[in-house]
């Protein structure tokens, strides 16, 4: 995810005023008055949980060390942690830290968990496998899952068998992704690729047909190898990511390894790789996958996680303001998913589309990363026209906007009836570092917009709020602060604090239901 703008702050003090105290709600009255309103209840079976990532939540253990700890095979982690990438004036780190300052997920896995189920009063927790860790070494020529059993990691394998037995226990669903965003470095060379993206070896996704057949490979073993304890999957998340921020940007914008600048023609190959790479994954966790963990009768509901967002004309009585919204938003919100859902390929990213029986039905949810707006300017002609000629923005006037959950209707309602399919909302939230009330607010905000959706006819099965713990948030590293609960990065023990919206979303959880004191008057 990219970190959003903090709510306005009159809005967070208006909502934030409703919490006794600043901080937590009292406690509910033991009698019938006290029941939630039904308007502002969510459905049975809902699932609240919340997300985190392996690669951000993994590393920084307290005692156990960085040996047991780091992951060196993971293409981040040499982007993080080389001269090459890291000593370059922030440009590809602003935070400039290494990955190894995490909250350390990787020793204090149990409590963690722990805090999700018993403090939260959580249902689910959203997190992933490392690719890297699983196969740390190449894969090629693994021709079945007795193959690939001989090359995995066994320690590995056994960890993330008592990471998912534990949620169970805990009462919790396991929603897995499989691939968030990391890459072992056998797949993909990020600081040679870097220097010379041309002359490099190997280049990730650029190296199309390798990086799609080892991927499926991957998901196939995990989907074999975990399937009885892991019935939600996510194959992707927030595919674009990778090719915007690793491939297409200038300067400090870069953020994704490689991070090389305006690299059209490659980034037009990452982005076709990644619509393939769901297809292949979902039907190789489809067809591997075959025991029901929860006992609802289904082995497997798989889908990709993507950040839907509403794009904002800077002036809305602008004719070519107005068209590059509108052409931002079928780039960004419409063209992969409506690839990856109903197999509709845009080749060339112009707005023409083919059928692709290969891509279409490869999906049973689409998992939604809600944050911010997008504000573009309009110019005549593409900017990046060998990548899309609809690209008609003015890069010197695009921007973040606030947060819009008023808009979250409308992209909920584009999943639902253009692709027919049910939503997760997979990640929300935003920076508290202070914890002065921001996340509560938003938490409100953004919950209300949701129920109310959901009350108008919206199928929306579950909600999970970003992040368990603060992490490290890519390349901010730890600088971006978003956990329910705040870690103290300088403490030898990676002590756990929980901010004001720990509370409120417990409360939230248990119930089911949104407080009667939020409701619009």
């Amino acid at each position: 995810m990219r970190p959003p703008p903090r709510l306005p702050l009159l809005a967070a003090a208006l909502l934030t005023a409703a919490l006794p105290g600043g901080c937590d709600p009292e406690p509910a009255a033991d009698d019938d008055s006290a029941a939630p309103d039904p308007g502002l209840a969510f459905p049975a079976g809902f699932l609240f949980g919340t997300a985190i990532a392996g690669f951000q939540s993994d590393m920084g253990c307290p005692t156990l060390g960085r040996e047991a700890c780091d992951d060196p095979a993971s293409d981040w982690f040499a982007f993080t942690t080389s001269p090459e990438t890291v000593s370059s004036g922030g440009a590809y780190l602003s935070g400039q830290d290494p990955g190894v300052v995490g909250p350390g997920f990787r020793e204090l896995w149990r409590e963690d968990i722990g805090r999700a189920s018993g403090e939260l009063a959580n249902n689910a927790l959203r997190l992933s496998i490392e690719w890297s860790r699983i196969f740390p070494e190449p894969t090629d020529g693994a021709a079945d899952f007795e193959a690939l059993s001989a090359l995995a990691d066994p320690v590995e394998v056994a960890w993330y068998h008592e990471v998912f037995q534990e949620v169970r226990a805990q009462g919790m669903e396991p929603l897995v992704t499989l691939n968030h965003y990391s890459l072992p470095t056998w797949i993909h060379d990020p600081v040679g690729c870097h220097q010379d993206l041309d002359a490099c070896s190997p280049r990730g996704w650029v190296d199309r047909d390798r990086t799609l057949a080892e991927i499926a490979r991957y998901a196939a073993f995990c989907a074999r190898e975990f399937g009885a304890e892991v019935d939600l999957w996510v194959t992707l998340n927030e595919p674009l990511q990778n090719a915007v921020f690793g491939y297409l940007l200038p300067g400090e914008f870069r953020s994704h390894p490689p991070a090389v600048t305006i690299q059209q023609e490659a980034a037009r190959v990452v982005v076709d790789a990644l619509i393939d790479a769901h297809a292949r994954m979902y039907d190789a966790v489809k067809a591997e996958d075959t025991a029901d963990a929860d006992g609802d009768g289904e082995a497997s509901s798989v889908g990709v996680v993507y950040p839907l967002t509403p794009i904002v004309p800077a002036d809305p009585e602008d004719p070519l303001d107005q068209q590059a919204a509108a052409n931002v938003h079928y780039l960004w919100n419409r063209a992969y998913l409506d690839a990856v859902a109903l197999g509709e390929w845009d080749a060339g990213l112009d707005g023409v589309k083919t059928h692709r029986e290969d891509l279409a039905g490869r999906m049973d949810f689409v998992g939604v990363n809600w944050y911010f707006s997008l504000l573009v300017s309009g110019l005549e002609d593409s900017i990046l026209p060998d990548f899309s000629p609809l690209l008609t923005i003015n890069p010197f006037e695009f921007g973040y906007g606030e947060n819009l959950p008023e808009a979250l209707a409308e992209q909920l309602r584009y999943v639902n009836e253009d692709l027919g399919l049910p939503v997760i909302i997979t990640e929300n939230g935003t920076p508290d570092p202070q914890d002065d009330g921001t996340a509560p607010a938003y938490l409100v905000e953004n919950l209300l917009a949701l129920q109310s959706a959901i009350a108008g006819g919206a199928d929306v099965r579950g909600y999970f709020y970003w992040t368990l713990t603060d992490n490290f948030e890519w390349n901010h590293g730890m600088d971006v602060r978003m956990g329910l609960y705040a870690v103290d990065a300088d403490d030898p023990q990676k002590s756990r604090t929980a901010r004001q919206a720990a509370a409120l979303y417990a409360e939230i959880a248990a119930s089911g239901a949104i407080p009667e004191e939020y409701a619009a008057p």
